[in-house]
């Protein structure tokens, strides 16, 4: 009788581990443990692009001796990479062809505007040290027009191909503009 009960309990407790297992691997997923990731495992991306930005930002500042914490400013850089998500996102924008480049409307809800009238005046003076077109960017009472030409006809066809989101993405001098802000110091009238 003890043979049986022993065998048994050997039997649920293996028919129970068996069950937790199954539901502990979710999709075919392996886990040595919930707290613990495989240790092969390396992460490059701490999840949404604004949180990825700040973490970025934060860990440059906290490995230099020489970051003055009391210029920090993350909340402006925080509200910074907001206006750079609703232009990417928000941002309604319609484009002419010229002969010699583009001119790109952008408009959106009010709160889209005003991000549009923060970054898009700031990243044409950005885009205008490039001396292979010339750039103007004017507020409208619907946003800002963006007006990129060219004399050049393979830098034309750049400038179309690229597009209003790819002029603005383009440059790079944004990590380098991050860290400015969240220094404290004036990065190009944010």
């Amino acid at each position: 009788m003890r043979a049986t009960l022993i065998l048994t309990a050997i039997a649920l407790i293996g028919g129970a581990a068996s069950t937790i297992a199954q539901t502990s691997h979710v999709h075919g997923t392996k886990h040595t443990s919930h707290d613990q990731a495989p240790v092969d495992a390396v992460l490059t991306e701490p999840g949404q692009g604004a949180f990825a930005a700040l973490s970025e930002v934060v860990r440059v500042l906290e490995a230099d001796p020489t970051t003055d914490w009391s210029r920090v400013d993350l909340t402006g850089l925080r509200a910074h990479l907001v206006d750079m998500d609703r232009l990417v996102t928000d941002a309604i924008v319609t484009q002419t062809t010229l002969p010699d480049g583009i001119i790109a409307s952008a408009t959106g809800d009010a709160t889209t505007v005003a991000a549009l009238r923060r970054m898009v005046p700031a990243h044409a003076a950005q885009l205008a040290l490039d001396e292979r077109w010339s750039v103007e960017a004017k507020k409208t009472d619907k946003g800002v027009d963006l007006h990129v030409t060219s004399d050049n006809p393979a830098v034309v066809a750049r400038i179309r191909g690229l597009g209003f989101f790819g002029l603005m993405a383009s440059q790079d001098h944004h990590r380098a503009h991050h860290l400015k802000m969240a220094r404290g110091q004036d990065a190009h009238g944010h």
